[in-house]
């Protein structure tokens, strides 16, 4: 390890020998004398901070003022007024003239954190600046000139962010001139134990506290843990349990209280409706939900075949048609019925009735064609019912009654609900 690498380090705080940690920083190094933008990529509580933090300090700006900027904090109506300024009576409760971050920064180094969130009428200012230099304040027609370097962090999807016209393609490749990807703290197994010994003597410190210590079978407990909320997550675990504990020697069980290891079951995921939250309180009812889907669509096509054959007969299916009813009802049927079970009318056509039937003509003999509802009552479906009734009643309670929300969050149509709201005497 070079020394400028290991005095950023000791200087910043930076624990870690991670190979991806030494890259990210040595780059950061190296753009430092530069004036190009620099992007860093990388999840939420990583430590992205400390690289603008790192280029500032090599910079020939390290004199000059240093300006965070979290975009995605500051409301869309007032992001353009904060970066750029705005002349008295732009807007309402503008009652004078006020400088912005890019005026007050000028000649140092602006970091942009969270720039994905920039309204897109602000990434249009923000790539003017970077393109030419140049801004005018909220409200005034005057260009004024700027000099700031600008490194911006992200924890969004950029490509994605792009495609879903959320950020502006030409703002992301001219801010990405160099890109710095930190990596998560899950890929950092072997530096996990080291940030916790850190943090621990720190807040041993802090609070004037014994350090605590972790046991052998705590370490690979800890380290084989996902961190969904990376370094920030680790250092608040080590806060709480150095203030709460009083055994400063820590046990995987101990440990299992504050950080419980995740379950590796497979998930069930609707790619269609991804935004939305299935209140469901367990494995069991998610299966159940399946079912109930699965049964639906069955019902509905049962549903759509005997209105096809009430309406038009047997006489003008073809035979593609007449196998495609095969399909549907043969799985289910388990007794042969007999040619003499068809009821007709006077002419001649067949009536679907609820027990089963059989459609034929001179040339093709059919399955019988059994009502959707023929196999409500029986006893290895009453489980089944319970549940469906149990979800549809937790799904209105949640929407407070509004049966179109109540549909979706069941994944069936409207019309299906009202069927079964009526079937379970759940009227208001």
């Amino acid at each position: 390890m070079s020394n400028d690498l290991q005095n950023i380090k000791n200087r910043f705080g930076i624990i870690g020998n991670f190979p991806a940690l030494n890259r990210a920083l040595e780059k950061a190094i190296q753009v430092a004398p530069t004036d190009i933008s620099v992007l860093v990529i990388g999840e939420s509580g990583v430590g992205k901070e400390f690289i603008p933090k790192i280029i500032h300090s090599e910079s020939k700006r390290k004199h000059q003022p240093y300006i965070v900027v979290n975009c995605g904090a500051i409301p869309e109506g007032t992001i353009d007024s904060e970066l750029f300024g705005h002349e008295k009576g732009a807007f309402t409760g503008a009652t004078a003239t006020r400088k912005g971050y890019f005026e007050v920064a000028d000649g140092g180094t602006i970091f942009l954190d969270e720039v994905g969130e920039l309204p897109l009428q602000t990434q249009v200012r923000l790539l003017r600046v970077l393109e030419s230099g140049e801004f005018m304040k909220v409200g005034s027609s005057q260009v004024q000139k700027t000099n700031v370097r600008i490194v911006a962090a992200t924890n969004v999807n950029m490509m994605k962010a792009i495609q879903d016209g959320r950020f502006r393609e030409d703002l992301y490749y001219r801010l990405n001139t160099v890109q710095i990807d930190m990596p998560p703290l899950r890929e950092r197994k072997g530096d996990i134990h080291l940030l916790f010994r850190k943090f621990s003597i720190d807040f041993a410190e802090k609070y004037r506290m014994p350090e605590l210590e972790l046991d052998p079978s705590a370490v690979h407990y800890i380290e084989n843990y996902s961190f969904p909320g990376n370094i920030r997550q680790l250092r608040n675990l080590v806060e709480q349990m150095t203030v709460v504990e009083r055994n400063r020697q820590v046990t995987v069980e101990k440990l299992a209280e504050y950080i419980p290891m995740e379950s590796h079951l497979p998930m069930v995921v609707n790619n269609q409706s991804a935004q939305k939250q299935n209140d469901f309180g367990s494995e069991r009812e998610i299966m159940y939900k399946i079912l109930f889907d699965m049964r639906s669509d069955i019902n509905d096509l049962k549903s759509l075949t005997s209105e096809l054959i009430k309406n038009r007969g047997t006489a003008d299916l073809s035979n593609q048609e007449k196998n495609l009813i095969n399909r549907i009802y043969s799985a289910e049927q388990t007794q042969p019925v007999s040619q003499n079970s068809l009821l007709y009318f006077e002419d001649k056509s067949p009536v679907v009735q609820s027990a089963p039937t059989i459609i034929s003509n001179a040339d093709d003999s059919y399955e019988d064609i059994e009502d959707i509802e023929i196999e409500e009552n029986r006893p290895e479906s009453l489980s089944l019912q319970n549940n469906e009734k149990d979800l549809i009643i937790k799904a209105l309670e949640k929407h407070k009654g509004r049966r179109n929300r109540a549909a979706d969050e069941l994944g069936i149509s409207q019309r299906t609900l009202y069927r079964k709201i009526k079937q379970y005497n759940l009227e208001d």
